[in-house]
């Protein structure tokens, strides 16, 4: 973290993610197979305490409509509970965490873009230096989805961007979210 900005307390809890190469072929087959798993594990679930509610609680011949679609809720809830405190941490789901931490981090900087547009056009570090961790974020979530008509239309400001840091000797590398640059591009009003 740099040290000539002052340590909010969020800065403390949030962790900074990092943009890694990954591949894109690679990514899309390993997060459909994880969200296979994740589907074959809601399905069996919503089976399993859908026929025992019904078995259990329900009436032969009888509408078991609520204990049906009471057995999908509860197994609706019980495979949101695994995947995020059992199977997130597996291997298998490392490439869907990671395109879930990327979408997360990018819309922390969406959120106050107007702030970094703000200060991009003032010249502050911060902000130039968030909008190309945001260039290069986008750059990668538009090639892990195979979205290259939305990235082609960025290519202009992204390459812009890229020349003006450049040519201030900041460094174009920006793969690191610092939770202290949104805090810092927070002090810009926003342009009208």
């Amino acid at each position: 973290m740099s040290a000539h900005f002052a340590p909010s307390f969020w800065s403390h809890i949030t962790v900074m993610f990092e943009i890694k190469p990954i591949s894109p072929e690679i990514y899309r087959q390993q997060t459909r197979r994880s969200t296979l798993y994740i589907a074959l594990t809601f399905i069996v679930l919503a089976l399993l305490v859908s026929g025992l509610a019904v078995m259990l609680l329900g009436e032969a011949g009888g509408d078991n409509f609520r204990l049906n679609l009471g057995g999908v809720i509860v197994a609706l809830i019980a495979t949101i509970l695994l995947v995020r405190y059992l199977f997130w941490s597996q291997p298998w789901m490392a490439p869907a965490v990671y395109g879930w931490q990327l979408k997360r981090s990018l819309m922390k900087v969406t959120n106050v873009m107007h702030h970094v547009t703000a200060g991009v056009m003032a010249g502050d570090v911060a902000a130039m230096k968030l909008l190309r961790f945001y260039h290069l974020g986008v750059t990668q979530m538009y090639q892990l989805d195979a979205n290259s008509s939305a990235l082609s239309q960025m290519v202009r400001e992204i390459d812009l961007h890229k020349a003006r840091l450049e040519a201030l000797g900041i460094d174009t590398g920006q793969t690191r979210l610092d939770p202290q640059w949104i805090d810092a591009v927070k002090k810009f009003a926003p342009l009208k």
